[in-house]
């Protein structure tokens, strides 16, 4: 008995008629779409500021309005975060919608992670549920099942445990349907999208992923037939590593074990995901915490040519006495200027200021007016990507602690009963998982100075104020010298970024895989957009550009 499980989104802005295309393009059971993120819920937030009846993801409601009935005829199941902030306004407009197409669904929803009322100040605090309540709203025959703020996981181990009548305690089967979860979540992240061998096939547009669940936990990550990209132990991995950290995943529902993971590749584009092992749940769920943090403002000055130190040396100095009294000031210059350049793109470095204050008019006018006087009265060549603005407003994001019963976790079914979804019962406490052995070193021998990514691929995301970097080699022998060679130190030493900051190490050789945790430098998060790149998603490409002694033999 096996359940098939899709997905048609990985954020909110995914593509979409990928819902169609999921539908129409081979068997499903059921249909999933991950649309929450840190940075999304901060925008459903300002978004049911300005309207009360606001705060979930429209674009889910288009997408059904062309895709419900065909679902319907087909008797695939729907299950989507997309109700956001408001999952009762979302499933009572999915019941509006039904009634108008004249199809007879049954919609469901998923309520209890909203604690904002328990947060004074916050502009959005919600508990990241598991998914027992969604199991139960299938269990009660829901064809559409509308949920706000769970795990992205939760999306997967709830049709999972509703049809294969997990309980509460089956771990190992509930952690397999985690990482199948985790690695389905992000789309087409799993079938060559954003991958770093992107060259080993065709992925100009990447279907989206499917999950072959069995009763055991154990699943085949597959996609449809005919449709673009690829699945390979590669494609899995990478996922499995994005936005993790060490050997445990903690859920509300299980812990699963990551360092159990084994992979292997079944056939094409068919990857087998096999021996997960689960834990019994911490004690506490994550909910996390959006704020507003202030106003921001950001101008980019071009310097081009000759003297280009000497040119950002002027203008900071020009700019000082307007920004006195700014709370927060970051300069950086980006050094893209080539010497002797065919072209002045080429020729030109970016200087950026980046201000941040509790009062908008400090980084509103101040700013605005000091950088447009200097004009014709600075740096000879001077120019701005874009005149800055009045200010606006940015988040921050942290992560709070409750206790499972701190929640009222309640399945709302389509007959409006309200069934209770009971607290963990046993749960265990988070502790590390001891270094597992690192396997022989390669014997020593000739090395080339060249980038890591020849041997080594990575993917890294962001988790609040944090990033992940998980870097995995492609061979048993690249994994004998990445595991010696890539240490914490050496991070630090290729990524200057991390040199004052926290960067713990995780090694998982089920996965000849290095996960590192760079803790804080994404400061309050993406909203408050801290860095260049303020979710850290090319930190790992970055990564991979930096040069080594690569042993020969590996090249």
């Amino acid at each position: 008995m096996t359940l098939r499980v899709g997905n048609a989104s990985g954020f909110y802005g995914d593509r979409f008629d990928a819902m169609r295309e999921m539908l129409t393009g081979g068997e499903l059971d059921v249909l999933t779409g991950d649309y929450l993120a840190e940075l999304t819920m901060l925008i459903l937030g300002r978004d049911r500021l300005k309207d009360p009846a606001a705060g979930y993801a429209r674009t889910f409601l288009r997408q059904l309005e062309d895709c419900l009935g065909l679902a319907y005829e087909r008797g695939v199941r729907i299950v989507t975060n997309a109700g956001g902030l408001n999952p009762a306004g979302l499933a009572d407009a999915v019941r509006q919608l039904a009634d108008r197409l004249g199809i007879p669904v049954r919609v469901a929803q998923v309520t209890g992670d909203d604690l904002t009322a328990a947060h004074p100040g916050s502009l959005a605090a919600h508990a990241y549920l598991g998914g027992f309540g969604i199991a139960q709203c299938l269990r009660a025959g829901a064809d559409v099942v509308v949920t706000g703020r769970v795990t992205d996981a939760a999306l997967v181990t709830g049709p999972a445990a509703a049809h294969f009548g997990w309980s509460e305690t089956d771990y190992d089967r509930l952690a397999g349907a985690v990482v199948a979860g985790h690695v389905l979540e992000c789309g087409a992240q799993a079938t060559g999208g954003n991958y770093a061998f992107f060259r080993d096939g065709d992925v100009r547009r990447p279907g989206f992923p499917l999950a072959e669940i069995h009763e055991d936990g154990d699943c085949v990550i597959t996609k449809h037939p005919g449709t673009g990209g690829f699945v390979d132990t590669g494609t899995v991995t990478a996922q499995l590593l994005y936005e993790t950290a060490g050997a445990r995943y903690a859920g509300p529902d299980v812990t699963a074990r990551l360092d159990t993971v084994r992979l292997s590749q079944e056939g094409p584009d068919r990857v087998r995901i096999e021996g997960v092992r689960g834990e019994a749940p911490p004690p506490t769920l994550k909910v996390g915490l959006n704020r507003l943090g202030g106003f921001r403002n950001e101008v980019v000055f071009v310097l081009t040519g000759l003297d280009i130190e000497a040119k950002a040396a002027l203008v900071r100095d020009q700019m000082e006495p307007a920004l006195g009294k700014v709370a927060d000031v970051r300069w950086e210059l980006a050094r893209t200027d080539r010497a002797d350049a065919p072209s002045e793109e080429t020729a030109s470095a970016l200087l950026r200021l980046v201000v941040r204050d509790p009062d908008q008019e400090a980084v509103g006018r101040a700013l605005s007016g000091a950088a447009v006087e200097l004009a014709l009265a600075s740096y000879p060549g001077f120019h701005v990507l874009a005149p800055p603005g009045k200010g606006s407003p940015y988040g921050v994001f942290e992560d709070v602690y409750v206790p499972h019963g701190g929640v009222d976790h309640v399945a709302v079914l389509h007959d409006g009963r309200r069934i209770p979804v009971p607290p963990a019962q046993d749960t265990a406490v988070l502790d590390e998982v001891p270094e597992p052995p690192l396997p022989e070193p390669l014997s020593p021998g000739p090395v080339t100075r060249a980038p890591l990514g020849l041997v080594a691929g990575a993917r890294s995301g962001d988790k609040g104020g944090d990033a992940n970097v998980g870097v995995w080699a492609r061979t048993d022998d690249a994994w004998r010298w990445l595991a010696h060679e890539l240490t914490a130190d050496r991070f630090r030493e290729l990524i200057p970024e991390s040199r004052e900051l926290t960067v713990v190490r995780h090694v998982l050789p089920n996965l000849r895989a290095l996960n590192f945790v760079v803790e804080g430098i994404l400061g309050a998060g993406v909203a408050a957009q801290h860095r260049f790149d303020p979710q850290a998603k090319a930190l790992g490409e970055w990564l991979r550009s930096r040069h080594l002694d690569l042993p020969e033999v590996l090249l």
